[in-house]
């Protein structure tokens, strides 16, 4: 008589496997978390996986089906095989599970609870996970915390724990994101000893390019940096590191903008507002406090949850506190240039549109964007919050916000990689009568809910017309580049006398304080490619009409060709 075969062994929960990990759980598991089991992810027998929409309408048909079963624990089960066996990507499963609108709540979660207790590969944690991440109670942070020890795992726990408890999500992110730098100060949040977290906070430099805004968010949050500040009245270093993080955290991202997740940022803005003066009157300082004042006024900080009147007290506390520098250079002149406008915009708030050129601090990024404001309002973060303004030389100088009669799309809004990569903002201007129209907004991923925004014709004019003068703005080197740039529009005739044509005009980022003007010529011969010519100009102290009004005199008189060169 033969032997009987052996039974598998079945394969153990996610969660209990997670569980029997570490001897301390409090303590965080290593970057990237623990190994997932083998059995975490059986191997798909199919041939080709379904596309996005049809993964996103299967994942959704599967949960509602499940949905209809008297027994929570075997409906887990089988939603779990049936989903291993479509082939469905996992990373399209929570947010399928995320955006279900159950009949029954309490069903629902009773179905996620399962999933996430006793499911066995990742499809079926996912699912459960993203279940929780609307119908989640504080009941299953522990479960959240656990499975987010598990490589794979970790970041969907993170997306359902952050509705729940924003501190221990971010401290679960900053376990696997976060630089090497920041382990440290992972470890303090984890064992809770605020003199180490004290000591960790001060060595971190969110001005390194690895620490993102997105770090600096999470690391506010684990931290519990406004009530670290509140703790320590007095604390001068304290309070400098908390104005860094903040103001990287405001920083435009490549993903979004952190500052609208972040739900403690009015307190910690008012609480840095409160005590700005303390801080010394060094140049980082004053720079981050007008990069704050900054987007309160005109970026998506204007748009958090504002008690009436505290937004305008903190902008005004923060621009009591900067002082005009002792110094010259650059970011000199940004801190009184920038100090001036928000001064001047704080007092005479504008009805119906008002277009603003935003300059970040020279000492980051060197980002120049257009701000749309209607009624005092910033639009953009609203209808856009993956992408920022368009640069004012092709929003504002090409004249593309003038209304005619004739409807047509204008590009208010890019992300920072390109349009063709993920996308821009598109809205349809036309003049109606008395009044110019947006309306028809276009943006990538889902049609926008958005107003058709109505403003009177001749304040519009007035408006566009304004910011098509103003040129101040931008610094020396960019201000000048715009004004040449605005007399070839009125005299085309000054570079096609020499059979050229009109290319690119700015500044290099590596190189801001030279304007820089491109242009093309014909080919030498038949079959040959146009001739690319750029004409340097350093900034030589004069002032920038006078500088502009020099260049376009001289490309009347001599063919650009014989001053410009060639890359």
């Amino acid at each position: 008589m033969s032997a009987p075969h052996p039974r598998p062994t079945p394969a153990p929960s996610l969660y209990a496997h997670a569980l029997g990990l570490d001897a301390s759980p409090d303590s965080p598991p290593p970057p990237g978390g623990h190994p997932l089991p083998a059995t975490a992810r059986p191997p798909y027998g199919g041939t080709l996986r379904p596309p996005y929409r049809e993964a996103r309408a299967t994942v959704t048909r599967l949960l509602l089906t499940a949905l209809d079963g008297p027994d929570a624990g075997r409906a887990a089960a089988g939603t779990e095989r049936a989903l291993v066996a479509t082939g469905v990507r996992e990373h399209l499963v929570l947010p399928s599970a995320a955006a279900l609108d159950p009949g029954d709540p309490d069903t629902a979660r009773a179905l996620a609870r399962s999933l996430v207790r006793d499911g066995t590969t990742v499809h079926g944690i996912v699912a459960g996970l993203g279940l929780l991440v609307r119908l989640g109670t504080p009941e299953d942070i522990p479960y959240l915390r656990v499975l987010g020890r598990l490589e794979g795992v970790f970041r969907y726990a993170v997306e359902a724990l952050d509705p729940l408890d924003r501190p221990a999500a971010a401290l679960l992110w900053l376990t696997h994101y976060a630089p090497k730098a920041a382990r440290g100060l992972v470890e303090a949040v984890a064992a809770r000893d605020s003199a180490a977290v004290r000591e960790q906070l001060l060595g971190l430099a969110p001005g390194d390019r690895r620490m993102g805004p997105d770090h600096a968010r999470r690391v506010a949050e684990a931290t519990g940096l406004p009530d670290l500040l509140r703790r320590a009245p007095d604390d001068v270093p304290l309070l400098g590191q908390a104005l860094r993080l903040l103001a990287r955290t405001v920083t435009p991202g490549d993903h979004g903008t952190e500052i609208l997740a972040y739900d403690d940022a009015p307190a910690l803005y008012a609480t840095l507002a409160d005590r700005a003066h303390l801080l010394p009157p060094d140049p980082g300082h004053q720079a981050r406090l007008l990069t704050l004042a900054q987007e309160l006024h005109s970026g998506a900080s204007h748009l958090l949850d504002w008690p009436p009147g505290r937004r305008e007290t903190v902008l005004g506390q923060l621009l009591d506190a900067v002082r005009p520098p002792g110094t010259t250079g650059r970011r000199a002149d940004w801190i009184r240039r920038t100090a001036r406008h928000l001064r001047g915009a704080a007092r005479t708030p504008v009805p119906g549109l008002r277009i603003e050129v935003a300059v970040a601090d020279p000492a980051g990024t060197e980002a120049v964007e257009t701000r749309l404001l209607v009624d005092g309002r910033p639009i953009l973060p609203v209808a856009f919050p993956q992408g920022r303004g368009d640069t004012p030389e092709e929003l504002v100088d090409s004249g593309s916000l003038r209304a005619g009669a004739t409807p047509r799309p204008v590009r208010l809004g890019v992300t920072s990689c390109a349009e063709a990569c993920c996308g821009a903002l598109y809205a349809t201007v036309r003049r109606e009568g008395r009044h110019v129209v947006w309306s028809d907004w276009r943006r990538p991923g889902r049609s926008p809910e958005l107003p058709a925004y109505r403003f009177d014709a001749d304040a519009y004019d007035a408006e566009v017309a304004r910011a098509e003068r103003d040129h101040d703005g931008t610094w020396p080197a960019r201000r000048t580049g715009r004004l040449i740039a605005a007399g070839l529009r009125d005299r085309p005739d000054l570079l096609t006398r020499w059979g050229l044509r009109r290319g690119w005009i700015g500044t290099y980022a590596q190189d801001p304080d030279t304007t820089v003007v491109t242009f093309t010529a014909p080919p030498d011969g038949v079959g040959g490619r146009e001739r690319f010519f750029a004409w340097h100009l350093p900034d030589d102290g004069a002032p920038p009409g006078e500088r502009a009004a020099r260049a376009l005199r001289r490309m009347a008189g001599e063919d650009p060709r014989t001053f410009a060169q060639r890359p």
